[in-house]
């Protein structure tokens, strides 16, 4: 028995490291909001480093969100510094979560939590390697937004390339 555990660790562990070693993304992280409430003033943080510069990669945000959020979208501004802090570009965006007409959440959940991925950029490139900040705010003129439970992001090059 002891030994069949044993092999099946090994054969475990070379598959993963196999994955691992073809996986193209960056980063894929998720930041948990504090009691599900957003704050206003509160930044969401990530910070991820870029090799290769002549790579194009896809950016995308993973929101984490309960049915009961009151609006069918969620506005933010994004923030994308370099290592220097100097800010390479921000905007704001507009999140649609619900469908306009059904009210239906959109992504994949179960119960009352749905996860969303939602494109940032497609086909991004970095001017250099080194490391990157991404910061997020919600920009709903809410002092605390109340049902957005996790905020993430994820960098990742093609499955083409």
């Amino acid at each position: 028995m002891l030994k069949s555990i044993y092999q099946f660790l090994i054969v475990f562990s070379v598959s993963l490291s196999m994955v691992a070693c073809g996986d193209k993304t960056v980063i894929n992280e998720q930041s948990d909001i504090q009691e599900g409430l957003w704050h206003l003033d509160s930044l969401v943080a990530f910070q991820f480093e870029i090799e290769d510069t002549t790579s194009i990669y896809q950016v995308q945000y993973n929101v984490r969100y309960a049915v009961d959020y009151p609006y069918y979208n969620l506005f933010l501004k994004y923030y994308l510094e370099d290592s220097a802090g100097e800010m390479l570009s921000s905007e704001l965006q507009e999140l649609v979560l619900f469908d306009k007409k059904t009210g239906e959440p959109l992504g994949e959940g179960l119960g009352d939590l749905f996860d969303r991925g939602v494109p940032v950029f497609e086909d991004q490139k970095f001017p250099y390697a080194g490391v990157y900040n991404f910061k997020v705010k919600q920009f709903m003129r809410m002092e605390n937004l109340p049902g957005i439970l996790s905020f993430g992001l994820k960098v990742q090059k093609p499955e083409a390339e």
